[in-house]
């Protein structure tokens, strides 16, 4: 996700390491910080956890160092502190634990050894986390035992920390290589031992959340997408962002010359997406330098996902419908009061149903449109994520407009699952993207109550949950 942040044309230079397998040599990696500072370029080092943690960033600090270059450290939150709070493992208790020690399993990779005896740390009052110690797991057990730690000691291994990945399995010491056998834990992976892990009650929050491990495709484009996908991740959900389309601004010059030389006489303004909310104002402040230019307008959106982004610009949303769609928007609009004679202005895409502005003319209304952005389908035949979904399959597919509908049968080649991939059930945002949906011969599981994303959000916990069929 740090990555979609980088501006076009930054070189990303991939350095990752696995046990026993280097992408780039740690001194390679030196030399590539060296060079590039040295050349005038802003340079990121981003690493997972905190770089001065079992991370080799004291080592690359010193290289720098050495060359003379200027640099700053962003703290990260060490994997032990980040695996702990997520598996609902205190690690300090005033009664039980008086002390943390961050311990490594695997200091020095290239050299394939131990660089502590384990037994040196069986301190009663200590809790320990075990760094990069899954490949040495029985030793180290073997070791704390017998440096005097009853097997009794409550522990823990948790994988895959913080994401929808995690896995976690709690045993007393000496059935713990047998329990993370059982439950096929691996690397990578943190090793917690310690009283305060026999705490009562179940604290492990993260994989108890509402769609923990579920992987949910989102299919809207990559703008409209965000707020959808960090709702999803928050409940635990692994989503899987699919952009089949994509918004880019496209308008008509004139047209928008038109309308912003009357803008002041306008009535009403209406947005029926996120994406005309965008491109409107970026191009109004291209013309104006106050928002008070707008006038006395008033403002409807049609529906909250819409309405969020105007809420960006401070800006009070006369009406939202009930139900998000144009037609629920034009019968709000008509029947609240008259709306004969008023001038409104309706920002749009190229794909926008003609429902809304033929409601409104047949009101009586002087209607204005104002095409801001054309929806287009992408190519997904390179894209990372679609071929993740190749292999692996998902529990959810969303589709939340029938453009979404129209693009995934379009390149159905390019995202057919292979053997042993997960098929997933399918929901839909509301009555029309389902209606597209059957169209096309997409079977709808689900479709959400209110076409909206606490809609859909309901639907797929509704459609996940153990008791549904």
């Amino acid at each position: 996700k740090l990555l979609e942040w980088t501006n076009d044309g930054c070189e990303i230079i991939f350095v990752g390491k696995k046990p026993g397998m280097h992408a780039v040599l740690q001194e390679e990696i030196h030399a590539i910080l060296v060079d590039r500072a040295q050349k005038g370029k802003m340079v990121v080092r981003l690493k997972g956890g905190d770089p001065f943690i079992f991370g080799r960033g004291g080592e690359e600090a010193v290289r720098l160092a050495e060359a003379g270059i200027e640099f700053e450290i962003v703290p990260g939150v060490t994997a032990a502190l980040a695996a702990a709070a997520y598996a609902g493992i205190p690690l300090t208790h005033r009664d039980l634990s008086s002390g943390i020690c961050f311990l490594t399993g695997h200091e020095n990779i290239e050299k394939q050894r131990l660089p502590l005896h384990f037994g040196d740390f069986a301190t009663s009052d200590l809790t320990l986390c075990i760094y990069m110690g899954m490949g040495h797991i029985e030793r180290i057990v073997s070791e704390l035992v017998g440096g005097g730690v009853a097997p009794d000691t409550p522990a823990a291994v948790v994988q895959y920390a913080s994401t929808p990945r995690q896995r976690s399995v709690r045993a007393p010491l000496g059935g713990l290589v047998e329990a993370v056998r059982t439950a096929k834990l691996d690397r990578p992976a943190i090793i917690f031992v310690g009283r305060v892990l026999g705490l009562s009650g179940n604290f492990g929050w993260y994989e108890q959340s509402a769609l923990f491990g579920c992987r949910v495709v989102v299919t809207r484009s990559r703008a409209q997408a965000g707020e959808l996908e960090s709702r999803l991740e928050r409940m635990g959900a692994d989503v899987l962002a699919l952009p089949l389309i994509v918004a880019t601004p496209d308008f008509d010059a004139e047209n928008v010359d038109d309308v912003f030389s009357e803008i002041g006489r306008y009535d009403w303004i209406v947005f029926t997406s996120g994406n005309g909310v965008r491109t409107f104002f970026d191009l109004f402040f291209e013309e104006f330098e106050d928002i008070r230019s707008l006038g006395f307008i008033r403002i409807a959106a049609v529906g909250e996902a819409t309405a969020r982004v105007l809420h960006r610009h401070h800006l009070k949303i006369d009406l939202i419908p009930a139900v998000a769609s144009g037609g629920s928007l034009a019968k709000e609009m008509t029947t609240r009061e008259s709306v004969e004679n008023s001038k409104i202005l309706v920002v749009t895409g190229n794909r926008n149903r003609e429902e809304l502005v033929i409601a409104l003319e047949t009101a009586g209304a002087i209607v204005d449109q104002m095409p801001v952005y054309a929806t287009q389908r992408t190519n997904l035949s390179g894209h990372p994520l679609a071929l993740r979904f190749r292999n692996e399959g998902a529990d959810v597919l969303i589709f939340s407009s029938p453009s979404s509908v129209e693009s995934f049968v379009a390149q159905a080649a390019s995202l057919q699952l292979e053997d042993g991939a997960r098929h997933p059930v399918t929901c839909s945002i509301g009555p029309v993207t389902s209606e597209a949906m059957r169209s096309a011969g997409i079977p709808v599981n689900a479709e959400a109550s209110v076409p909206s994303e606490d809609g859909l959000i309901q639907a797929i916990v509704k459609l996940t949950s153990p008791a549904s069929p």
